[in-house]
C-alpha cells in the first residue's frame, strides 16, 4: 500500500512539474510575442518620394499631397495593411528635386491600425513644401531614399521606394545606375509617373526607373487623377500584388511583348 502511495505521489509530482513547466513556457511566449513585435518586424518598409521640381506648381503639389492624405485615411488601405503577416508597415516621406536637393518631410512611422494610419495622414497634411526648382534628379531621389532605410522603425521583409514625378531624369547620375544599385541592395522601386507634361513618361519609368522583385508602374493621366492612382498603387505595394485596374495606364504604349512582361511583374 505504501509503495502504491509513493508511486502515485511520484506520478503526481511529475505531472505537476510538467504542468508548471508548460505554464511557464506559455507565459514566456505571451511575454515574448509583443516584445518581438515591438522590436521590429514589419511587412514593408516604404519610402514615398514626392516630386517638387520646377514643373510642379503649388496647385499640383497640393493635389499630390491631398492624394496621399486621402489614401492614408481610406479603409481599403487599412485592410491591406492588416492582411499582412505582421499587420503593420513602416512609412516615411521625402520631397525631391535636384541631385543634392532632397529632404525627409515625414519621419518614419509605424502604421498598424486606424489611429496610426490617420496620424500619418495628418503628418503628411501638415508637411509644407520645402524645395523649389533645381532640376529633376530621379537618381538623386533614389540615392537619398536608400540612405533613409537605416533609420526605419522595424525590419521589413520588403523594402520599397515609391517614386512619383512628372518628368525624366535630367540632373545627376544616370537613373538606371541608381536603380541598379538599389536593386542590388535588395530594394524594389515602383513608379507613379504623372502624364500631364509627357504622355510617354510611363514607358520611360518602366524602362529606366522601376526595378526589383514585383516592381511596377501605375500612371496617373493628370494631377487631378493622382489621388485615385496613388490609392490603388499603395494598396498594391502593401499587398505585394500585381496591378489590375483597367482605368489606369500601365505602360500603355509598350509593345505586346513588354506589356506581357509588365503584367507578370
Amino acid at each position: 500500500m505504501g509503495k502504491m502511495h509513493r508511486s502515485s505521489a511520484k506520478r503526481c509530482s511529475a505531472a505537476c512539474h510538467f504542468v508548471r513547466l508548460a505554464a511557464l513556457l506559455l507565459g514566456l511566449a505571451l511575454v515574448a510575442a509583443p516584445h518581438a513585435r515591438a522590436q521590429g518586424n514589419v511587412d514593408l518598409e516604404l519610402v514615398l518620394a514626392v516630386d517638387v521640381s520646377g514643373s510642379v506648381s503649388e496647385a499640383r503639389f497640393e493635389l499630390q499631397k491631398r492624394g496621399y492624405v486621402a489614401a492614408f485615411r481610406d479603409p481599403r488601405l487599412l485592410q491591406a495593411i492588416q492582411a499582412g503577416s505582421q499587420q503593420r508597415i513602416a512609412v516615411t516621406m521625402l520631397q525631391w528635386t535636384g541631385p543634392a536637393l532632397q529632404i525627409q518631410v515625414v519621419p518614419w512611422q509605424l502604421v498598424s491600425g486606424e489611429a496610426s494610419m490617420h496620424a500619418l495622414a495628418d503628418a503628411i497634411e501638415r508637411a509644407p513644401r520645402q524645395l523649389f526648382g533645381g532640376g529633376t534628379s530621379i537618381s538623386g531621389a533614389i540615392d537619398y531614399a536608400m540612405s533613409l532605410f537605416a533609420a526605419a522603425k522595424g525590419q521589413g521583409s520588403r523594402r520599397v521606394i515609391d517614386i512619383s514625378g512628372d518628368g525624366t531624369n535630367n540632373r545627376g547620375r544616370p537613373v538606371n545606375e541608381a536603380r541598379d544599385a538599389a536593386v542590388r541592395a535588395g530594394v524594389s522601386i515602383n513608379g507613379l509617373p504623372i502624364l500631364a507634361l509627357d504622355p510617354d513618361l510611363d514607358q520611360y519609368y518602366l524602362h529606366n526607373v522601376i526595378g526589383g522583385p514585383s516592381a511596377f508602374v501605375v500612371a496617373a493621366a493628370s494631377y487631378e487623377t493622382f489621388a485615385d492612382a496613388i490609392l490603388k498603387k499603395l494598396v498594391t505595394e502593401i499587398a505585394a500584388a500585381p496591378p489590375r485596374w483597367p482605368g489606369l495606364r500601365l505602360a500603355k504604349l509598350l509593345s505586346r511583348r513588354l506589356r506581357t512582361q509588365a503584367t507578370a511583374l
